[in-house]
């Protein structure tokens, strides 16, 4: 089967792990021919280029900055995507014809992209939804629901629904929240498409705690709370600093935060200025060196802006889990993260903004090293029987064996 996958991840390292990169692998170890459509952004200073990686078709197709930029760039990197790869893949690829395509939110602007190869092919098309925008940027308050901004990129995101022939939701949330909001979506082609990895064996973190944590200049008798991820607005940053003043008061906790993201000097210059020594932070790291790291780790977080009405679920969960971490989380009070939590049994919620509730739960994890065991373990045997992308995989080819594609 000939499977085309479009992302604005980087997709730099096949060799690696992640969400993306271990779906692509699965469908190339499974005998699929996989052919990748991702971004050159302008940063990188690079043409268009199609290559090889590990037996799988990488075409980079330059484009503007669309992560890790300013708002107004995004925007019109974003909707100037479109024909980007329309074109890049009528010049690479229009010898091939594609049974399957996948595509993720974000973003949004695939609509056409999708409705060229699927008139032509005649394929299925399969939405993976990691993303409900714009409705997320009007909750932040990035766009105005009554812009003409808005009605663009809603109009997009409907087209984008009604031409997929199914929609992969990472949550029971994601799911009731598509359906109420867009109600002339059936039913029947929305389902659970969770965030799912192929989990690596604990026992690959070779190297020690105290070896690593010398490594980070992390305390060797603190319990460590960790967070790693994208530092931006979506993670609530004014609750952030919060915890941040407040960690102050806990000899034994320290807090390390890692990633990138628009608001990642905001917050390494706000840590600065406090001289607070239970709190830590630097750049994102290669995601190898990251699954190593977590092994010197106590706790895993999760934050997200209190303001959202849309569910997200993000991806760090599923990486805590793998590394049987427990979870601590503060989102908004529409994600079911905190179903999540419970339902597995590991970790606890809170809704962001209550600091007081927050540290009630940090208090009981400093303290309890059993409860911690315990917790981590339940997520990764939560993990090992729900998440696992072999999974997903079924899922696909489930509905490529029932021919459920429709030409548009």
């Amino acid at each position: 089967m000939n499977i085309l996958f479009l992302t604005i991840g980087s997709m730099k390292n096949l060799d690696g792990n992640g969400l993306y990169i271990d779906l692509i692998n699965e469908l190339n170890d499974r005998g699929n021919n996989v052919y990748v459509v991702c971004p050159n952004e302008r940063r990188n200073r690079q043409k268009t280029v199609c290559e090889m990686k590990r037996n799988i078709n990488v075409l980079r197709v330059r484009t503007g900055n669309i992560t890790k930029t300013n708002f107004l760039e995004k925007g019109i990197s974003t909707i100037l995507i479109e024909a980007q790869f329309i074109n890049a893949i009528k010049k690479y690829y229009s010898n091939v014809k594609f049974d399957m395509i996948l595509y993720t939110t974000p973003p949004v602007t695939f609509e056409k992209v999708i409705s060229y190869v699927k008139n032509r092919d005649n394929c299925l098309a399969y939405l993976i939804l990691k993303d409900i925008f714009p409705q997320n940027a009007v909750d932040l308050g990035i766009m105005p629901k009554k812009s003409l901004v808005f009605r663009y990129f809603r109009l997009k995101e409907k087209r984008l629904y009604a031409i997929s022939d199914y929609i992969g939701c990472t949550s029971n949330g994601n799911i009731k929240y598509i359906l109420n909001h867009n109600p002339e979506i059936e039913a029947s082609k929305v389902e659970l498409f969770p965030n799912s990895i192929k989990p690596r064996d604990l026992e690959d973190r070779i190297t020690e705690r105290e070896v690593l944590r010398k490594k980070y200049n992390i305390p060797l008798d603190a319990v460590v709370f960790v967070y790693g991820g994208n530092i931006g607005k979506p993670q609530g940053i004014d609750f952030i600093k919060k915890v941040i003043d407040e960690a102050k008061k806990y000899k034994k906790l320290f807090i390390m935060i890692l990633g990138s993201g628009t608001e990642f000097s905001n917050i390494f210059n706000y840590i600065l200025e406090s001289n607070n020594p239970n709190v830590g932070i630097m750049q994102a790291i290669p995601q190898e060196e990251y699954w190593e790291f977590l092994s010197c780790c106590d706790v895993g977080l999760v934050f997200l802006d209190r303001r959202f009405t849309v569910p997200n679920t993000p991806a760090r969960l599923t990486y805590y889990m793998e590394a049987a971490l427990p979870i601590l989380a503060a989102t908004d009070k529409n994600t079911d993260i905190s179903d999540i939590l419970s339902g597995s049994n590991s970790g606890f919620w809170v809704e962001s903004g209550d600091v007081d509730k927050y540290f009630e739960f940090v208090e009981l994890l400093l303290e309890d090293n059993e409860l911690r065991q315990e917790l981590g373990k339940n997520g990764r045997m939560f993990l090992e029987k729900n998440l696992i992308i072999s999974k997903n995989y079924e899922i696909l080819i489930s509905h490529y064996k029932s021919g459920g594609s429709q030409n548009v």
